[in-house]
């Protein structure tokens, strides 16, 4: 009876497992698709009854956080790019332009990332000027008074050297003079991967105070086209005072997120592989907001607005701001933190909840991918750590189990004595255990101990991009994309598409033989309905991994091989029957006709 309870349990538990990836993963995914789809049907419906609007540029505002306002897009990205003059952008890791109109950050592309695993598909662009329907930029710039003249916004343009370009050894610098004697020097820098520096000096050779306000912000006019899922963040993201600040953007299209006034921190824009972040200057207080504009062409916007500062007659200032723009490399983003001292600038990654597990999870794998230069094996060889981490616990478990098959004979005794007298045989069971030293729950604990490490598993391969296209060996070239071989078209011999309800690949499949061999190492329950589950468990499991990360589904038929393999070790050390081979040979034994 006790033996029957833990397997109800940890049924349960697997079951949970895959009803939670379905509810909070598969039907979202489902779900935004379709949305995507109408929006994307009612977009160009939309294109082709309406006449184009005028384009134009924001205009500087004298209060609130940053400036907003911005006309419908008109152009295709070639024709926004050459509308302003620009300074090319040519990094190892970048290329691009800036912008001199606003001195926006509104031209970049990732050199080391494709669209597809195919080498020769376009590279990821990230951002986009805003008069495109892809806008997306970052911009710095102040807020002024009619005391101050026009001061630097997005509609300022700035005057460059002659023939300057940005790379990662050689910076520019930008100017600009206003008509009350205030002049801005800014010097953009980039370093070899994605982060900028820019140093704004203003100097003030007027004869009365200026007050200035500096701002800053990261827009877009477009979501991911990605399908948002429960355990991935995507959207507003900031460190702002002390606080880990996330939004979704459905929750900003209802009412904007306004942080209290605070000193430090930074803040922008994620999605699931990239980032576009502000790390205002880190000495000043600010009001930093996170909202979505309706007005012109519907855009989301993380921005900050720093206190006033005064620039006296004969005087300056300098003011600090780093704009990281690009792919969310761990360890890139580790370095940032340390060497630029941004607080908790590792979130930008969504470790999620078990944060504690899932970053050392992924530095054991990177560890191993640098020796071995194989993600799939890393994920191998991480299996096997986490097995013999979890070996005591495990072996309490197996010896649990030994240990109740060991005294079943003894149990069929007690309940053939007691019959029907339910609170006698649980205190009679209750000494037996006490007399054989038998805890009849150890074999419950490691497995709810181990879904926080297969989640925390699931979350490096799902949101890390080093995972991304990652190969492992034959036909799974993107550890993080589901097997995609089917068995409905033999693998693809046959020249068509399966379903997706039926799509079942190789390693699905692997993994379903796996977790059908491992649970035939115990012997087949003698109720009716136990049987059943133990039948079909391995066949639902296998239809429900087959949409998971290829790498998560090597990892879980990898991390059963092992499982069996360990079971039967500790089974023969406790001598305890393994039932593997009389249960396979009870598949084909034919059963007795019945007696008339």
């Amino acid at each position: 009876m006790q033996n029957n309870r833990n397997y109800f349990i940890a049924i349960a538990l697997s079951v949970l497992i895959v009803l939670g990836w379905q509810f909070l993963y598969m039907n979202p995914r489902i779900e935004a698709q379709r949305k995507a789809q109408e929006a994307q049907k009612a977009q160009q419906q939309s294109e082709q009854t309406q006449a184009p609007a005028a384009g134009g540029q924001p205009a500087p505002q004298t209060s609130g956080a940053a400036p907003t306002g911005q006309a419908a897009a008109t152009a295709t990205r070639e024709e926004a790019l050459a509308k302003a003059p620009r300074i090319a952008i040519d990094t190892e890791a970048l290329s691009g332009s800036v912008n001199l109109a606003g001195a926006r950050l509104d031209d970049l592309k990732l050199k080391g990332y494709h669209e597809t695993v195919d080498k020769s598909s376009p590279i990821i662009t990230l951002f986009s000027p805003a008069d495109t329907k892809d806008g997306y930029f970052t911009e710095l710039g102040y807020i002024g008074s009619d005391q101050t003249g026009a001061v630097p916004g997005p509609s300022t343009v700035w005057t460059a050297p002659e023939g300057a370009k940005l790379t990662d050894k050689s910076p520019v610098t930008l100017t600009y003079t206003n008509d009350k004697g205030l002049t801005f020097a800014r010097t953009i820098s980039v370093d070899d991967r994605y982060m900028f520096t820019v140093t704004d000096k203003v100097t003030n050779s007027g004869s009365t105070p200026a007050s200035i306000s500096s701002y800053g912000r990261v827009t877009r006019y477009n979501k991911p086209t990605t399908p948002s899922v429960y355990v991935l963040h995507e959207g507003f993201i900031g460190v702002i005072g002390d606080g880990l600040v996330e939004s979704k953007y459905s929750a900003v299209e209802k009412e904007a997120v306004t942080p209290a006034k605070s000193t430090g921190g930074w803040l922008g824009i994620t999605d699931k592989y990239w980032a576009a972040t502000i790390v205002p200057p880190q000495k000043s207080a600010y009001e930093a907001r996170f909202s979505h504009f309706t007005d012109g062409q519907p855009r989301y916007q993380a921005d900050y607005k720093e206190d006033a500062v005064t620039v006296a007659p004969g005087q300056s200032i300098e003011l600090k701001n780093l704009v990281f723009a690009g792919a969310k490399e761990v360890p890139v983003i580790d370095g940032y933190e340390a060497s630029y001292q941004i607080p908790r600038f590792d979130r930008l990654i969504d470790w999620g909840w078990f944060y504690f597990i899932t970053k050392p999870m992924f530095k054991l794998m990177d560890f191993f991918f640098r020796y071995f230069g194989n993600f799939g094996v890393a994920i191998l060889l991480t299996t096997i750590v986490v097995k013999g981490l979890f070996f005591p616990l495990a072996s309490k478990q197996y010896a649990s189990m030994a240990n109740m098959k060991r005294v079943q004979p003894k149990m069929e005794e007690l309940k053939a004595k007691f019959g029907d007298d339910r609170m006698g045989l649980q205190q009679a069971m209750m000494q037996l255990y006490k007399e054989e030293k038998i805890n009849p729950i150890a074999g419950c604990w490691p497995i709810a101990l181990q879904i926080p490490v297969f989640f925390a598993l699931y979350k490096v391969i799902y949101i890390t991009i080093e995972m991304r296209h990652a190969p492992f060996f034959g036909w799974i070239q993107d550890l993080s994309a589901p097997d995609p071989t089917t068995i409905v078209n033999l693998f693809g011999l046959l020249p068509f598409e399966a379903p997706a309800l039926l799509h079942l690949g190789v390693w699905p499949l692997i993994m379903g033989v796996t977790m059908f061999v491992q649970m035939r190492m115990n012997p087949t329950p003698p109720d009716p309905t136990q049987a059943m589950i133990f039948n079909w468990m391995p066949l639902v499991f296998t239809f429900m991994l087959a949409s998971f990360p290829a790498g998560l589904v090597i990892y879980w038929a990898w991390n059963n091989t092992l499982s069996v393999i360990q079971q039967g070790v500790i089974m023969r050390r406790h001598g305890v029957k393994i039932e593997l081979f009389d249960n396979l040979k009870g598949l084909f034994r034919r059963k007795p006709a019945p007696s008339k």
